[in-house]
């Protein structure tokens, strides 16, 4: 697994106190799966770094609904975690363990008193925060001018591509939360893919049978 300072391009330009500040504070940290690892605006526990597994940022609706944000993996870095350390972000999010995932936790304060010292670190941090903006950017931008049809498509061949399988064990409720849409909503699309041969639908499992199709409907 990569050591800390490997998750930082521009870790020789801290001094060597620096460097030794966030050393002795990182904690090694161990979540399982379906374990909420940060919880909105009011947690503030820091800086992860990604060291295994997978995370899940996603937002909650005053419904009730999720959608997800987007995802973290191996050599991401979890910067909203530790919101409180940028004044002007307001982001309300929940992180979800969504596999078994080691990490590195850097307390929020003391990445913040480093970033203060370190123009290079305050520079890397605004290149991460700007990173996932972008991918919330283009959230919006799906939401807003792509049907469900096609978001649910993209969503399938993202997923199969992630796991390496064609068949997802995965249910008609969290393809929901991860569109933000209702779960009758995607049963009656997953019905109408497989009908059209896209898919092949079991209990908690979505088998792609035909990816050419499914392409091709994603980018109709």
């Amino acid at each position: 697994m990569m050591e800390l300072k490997e998750y930082f391009p521009m870790w020789e330009k801290l001094t060597s106190a620096q460097q030794a500040r966030l050393l002795a504070a990182s904690d090694k940290r161990h979540f399982e799966r379906g374990q909420i690892v940060h919880n909105g605006l009011t947690d503030c526990t820091g800086l992860f770094l990604i060291r295994s597994g997978q995370l899940r940022a996603y937002t909650i609706s005053e419904e009730g609904r999720e959608i997800t944000m987007y995802r973290l993996f191996e050599r991401d870095i979890c910067l909203f975690s530790a919101s409180c350390i940028m004044r002007s972000i307001q982001f309300d999010i929940v992180i979800e363990a969504e596999k078994d995932t080691e990490a590195w936790l850097i307390p929020a304060e003391t990445y913040k008193g480093v970033m203060e010292e370190s123009a290079p670190l305050a520079n890397y941090t605004n290149e991460i925060m700007a990173s996932r903006f972008s991918d919330v950017m283009w959230l919006i931008d799906q939401i807003m001018w792509k049907s469900v049809d096609r978001r649910l498509a993209n969503f399938l061949l993202e997923e199969s591509a992630l796991e390496n399988t064609s068949r997802l064990n995965i249910t008609h409720e969290v393809i929901g939360n991860h569109l933000g849409t209702a779960r009758e909503v995607v049963t009656r699309m997953l019905r109408y893919f497989q009908n059209e041969g896209m898919v092949k639908l079991s209990r908690g499992t979505v088998e792609l049978t035909d990816m050419d199709k499914l392409r091709n409907w994603n980018n109709k």
